[in-house]
């Protein structure tokens, strides 16, 4: 039944959601942000969970390896300086994932981080599977995500899910992972955090 009712509602919410919306940022844009992570190489899903309903909200995946990228299909976060190629965000260095993990986490929201070390072959392909993936419609981040998850090797459990929390809780098996929970009081109105961003230059 459940999966009937989604199968009638979703095309009602992905008209209303839209279409989706490629971006190319120029070759020169994207190399001179690039950023590699001294950590190991590794594969984080972070899920947006709502304090007032426990649902899951929105979904984002970074990536480390030879250069950490930021996946974030259907995303409304955006920086001027942070170029992007249909969903995937280069130059992720620390200030950057803190503006994004601020963005998303608030009064209303949580958000889930959830990290696994992976092979540098396996983050490679990652970063290969994620730019190959092209722009989003709306509703499909968690889809997007679990359908790249899915083609790694050692993620091959990940089922496609629309629901963020259910790939909260596959991405939760995966041998390794280590799970960091962050809350804030901030407002939900983020045009502040935006307009900050749009000032420094990382």
């Amino acid at each position: 039944m459940r999966k009937l009712l989604l199968g009638l509602l979703l095309p009602l919410i992905l008209a209303a959601c839209g279409a989706a919306e490629p971006k190319w940022a120029p070759d020169a844009d994207v190399a001179r942000v690039r950023y590699h992570h001294d950590g190991p190489p590794s594969i984080t899903l972070f899920t947006v969970i709502s304090n007032r309903t426990g649902s899951g909200a929105h979904a984002g995946l970074m990536i480390n390896g030879s250069q950490r990228v930021l996946f974030d299909p259907a995303g409304t976060w955006w920086s001027p300086s942070i170029p992007e190629r249909n969903d995937v965000h280069y130059g992720i260095t620390p200030r950057v994932l803190s503006y994004y993990i601020d963005y998303h986490t608030r009064v209303t929201y949580h958000t889930v981080m959830q990290t696994v070390e992976v092979s540098p072959e396996v983050a490679e392909m990652a970063i290969r599977a994620v730019e190959a993936h092209g722009a989003a419609p709306k509703a499909f981040c968690t889809k997007s995500i679990t359908q790249v998850l899915r083609t790694l090797p050692g993620f091959e459990s990940i089922k496609e899910t629309f629901y963020p929390k259910k790939a909260m809780r596959e991405f939760s098996q995966i041998p390794g992972v280590v799970e960091h929970t962050v809350y804030d009081d901030d407002e939900d109105d983020n045009s502040g955090l935006l307009k900050e961003q749009q000032k420094n230059r990382y």
